[in-house]
């Protein structure tokens, strides 16, 4: 996104703002009314003054000044207590509907978009930024407006009071904007750079804590405590920048601005003495000129905020421009009824490619046909290519050529959420999330009863080690589930894809993390789950694949063996090969 001013970019929160026009307009009226009620204060003084205190007035005046003083005030307080509570209503209210509409976003975003993305970089900008943009709503746009009109309410008043020395103050205040206007857009510069070096500090301590096993295990920690130190001092610096910015800002405002009141002030006290001015006249023009200094000073202020928040709104902004090169189609079409065998899948001719690496295929020339209820196996060395072919089939990626059809139909014209639900897919990186047993098996669906919760987790050997938890199905199982073996966690995300009861299911090294005797127990409930649907299944252990309708072998990107298990092992191929390796390492 181009560099832009800051009111520009603060144009990206009107769609934000807009919904809440009534709270708007009610804050703008007790604005107005606690602006006039100020502005009525130095007005008062001057009959109190003159009145009261000048022998041209009686007691009844002075009270009557007093008490009209003491009324403006009330009015003062309430007005000011309604705009802060409304101000700060749409402050909290904004705020968390971008914080919602940034993730929701996000979250739709596909896997090419977190390849270059840091998951800490996408939260700092859901929380400081954020929060900036609240301090902006719920407080800078009400100052701003606030001391605006007091700004020109006052110098109306000034010009009222003594036009001659009002004109001086105005060529004096004219010299106050140009320092203004430049250190405003250095600060914002400076904000936008601090707020990415604090992003940087959330990314590398997202990483490093989901790390942790790692770290220890190499005891990196005061490595990884001084590499954080060194990014955090970074921000720090950068912080500084702005305050120093800031404050520089602050100071020749106020300076300038009390310099040319005084310098003013000292003319209106030579005119007191020369009589062509009253006490009171003189003190009415000093407190419109204090509120008009305080005014100029407390934008000068607002304008540092107003920086930092077009900062934040511009990275933020960045995030909802973002565009997933994966939408759902215009039209989509319905799939067909699910054939009581499950699904049938085809792929034509698929070459792809990863967004990051352009120059290297990791599917060339691939054409597949699996018919509804087969169970196919697909076999590898690392980076031949079979967890990509399980992304295609999700759609996390488009193939750069060829089709796949499912059903019948190419999955480009399926809606994304029709298609992954016909999809049931126990991914290699086992995903816990911090819940209980049975949240966590229900993600599968949500709607799930108990009863079927528990239904899912017996089919994948889950249900016996689930129950002696401290609290069964209730037990919270931790962040990632640290509190879980790796066959435990393994076992939940199988009992997870089975409830989702799939047409076609995806099984993506699903008993690795399995002891023999787990491995055993579950590799009979997928036997079992597998009937009534299509499954593929990625292997690196050959034993778990040998009852498979069909293997295939990868090697590049390219099927180069099809069979089953003992066709495979007569031709003496590359399956052959880790056939004979890996079940020699067995039986040895």
């Amino acid at each position: 996104m181009k560099s832009q001013s800051s009111i520009q970019t603060l144009k990206g929160l009107l769609p934000f703002l807009s919904p809440y026009k009534k709270q708007f307009y009610l804050a703008g009226v007790a604005l107005l009314v606690a602006a006039s009620a100020t502005l009525a204060i130095p007005y008062a003084f001057r009959q109190m003054i003159d009145m009261g205190f000048s022998g041209q007035g009686s007691i009844q005046h002075v009270d009557a000044a007093f008490l009209g003083l003491f009324a403006v005030a009330c009015v003062l307080a309430i007005a000011t207590a309604a705009r802060f509570y409304m101000v700060s209503l749409l402050g909290e209210r904004v705020t968390t509907d971008i914080r919602s509409a940034v993730y929701e976003h996000v979250i739709e975003q596909s896997p090419e978009f977190f390849e270059t993305t840091q998951t800490g970089e996408v939260l700092s900008r859901l929380t400081t930024d954020t929060t900036l943009i609240q301090t902006m709503v719920g407080t800078s746009i009400s100052m701003a407006l606030r001391n605006t009109l007091l700004f020109l309410g006052g110098l109306v008043m000034l010009f009222i009071t003594s036009p001659k020395l009002s004109s001086i103050i105005i060529l004096a205040l004219a010299f106050v904007v140009l320092p203004i206007v430049f250190f405003g857009r250095r600060v914002r510069t400076l904000s936008r750079d601090s707020q990415d070096k604090i992003a940087d500090s959330s990314g590398l301590a997202g990483e490093i804590l989901n790390a942790m096993p790692i770290v220890q295990a190499y005891t990196q920690e005061p490595f990884e405590a001084a590499r954080f130190k060194l990014s955090v001092e970074n921000a720090f610096k950068a912080a500084m920048r702005r305050i120093r910015a800031r404050t520089y800002l602050t100071a020749i405002a106020i300076l300038l601005v009390f310099g040319a009141i005084v310098f003013v002030l000292w003319l209106g006290a030579h005119a007191v003495m020369n009589k062509t001015m009253t006490g009171g006249e003189l003190s009415q023009f000093i407190l419109y000129a204090t509120i008009v200094a305080g005014a100029v000073g407390a934008l000068s202020e607002v304008m540092g905020d107003a920086q930092r928040a077009a900062g934040a709104t511009e990275r933020l902004l960045e995030l909802l421009a973002a565009q997933s090169n994966i939408v759902d189609p215009v039209n989509p079409k319905p799939l067909p009824p699910r054939s009581s065998n499950g699904a049938t899948l085809t792929l034509n001719e698929i070459r792809f490619h990863y967004p990051s690496r352009p120059d290297s295929n990791a599917l060339s020339h691939l054409s597949l046909a699996v018919r509804a209820g087969e169970t196919v196996a697909v076999v590898g060395s690392s980076g031949a290519g079979k967890t990509t072919l399980f992304q295609l089939l999700l759609r996390f990626y488009d193939p750069q050529q060829g089709q796949i059809d499912l059903d019948g139909i190419n999955i480009r014209d399926i809606s994304l959420r029709t298609l992954r639900n016909t999809i049931g897919i126990v991914p290699q990186d086992t995903v816990i999330f911090s819940a209980n047993a049975m949240e966590n098996i229900r993600y599968g669906r949500i709607g799930a009863t108990d009863d079927e919760v528990v239904a899912a987790a017996r089919m994948a050997a889950a249900h016996e080690f689930i129950e002696k938890l401290p609290e069964g199905y209730q037990s919270f199982l931790g962040e990632r589930g640290v509190r879980l073996s790796g066959g435990q966690r393994q076992r939940i995300s199988i009992a997870r894809a089975l409830l989702k009861n799939p047409a076609l299911l995806l099984l993506d090294e699903a008993t690795s993390a399995l002891d023999a005797e787990s491995e055993r127990l579950v590799q009979g409930a997928l036997e079992s789950a597998m009937k009534g649907r299509t499954t593929l299944v990625i292997a690196h252990r050959l034993a778990t694949v040998q009852k498979a309708d069909r293997i295939l072998v990868m090697e590049h990107g390219h099927i180069v063996e099809t069979g089953t298990h003992s066709t495979l092992v007569a031709e003496g191929g590359i399956y052959a090969k880790l056939a004979a390796l890996q079940f020699q390492t067995f039986e040895s």
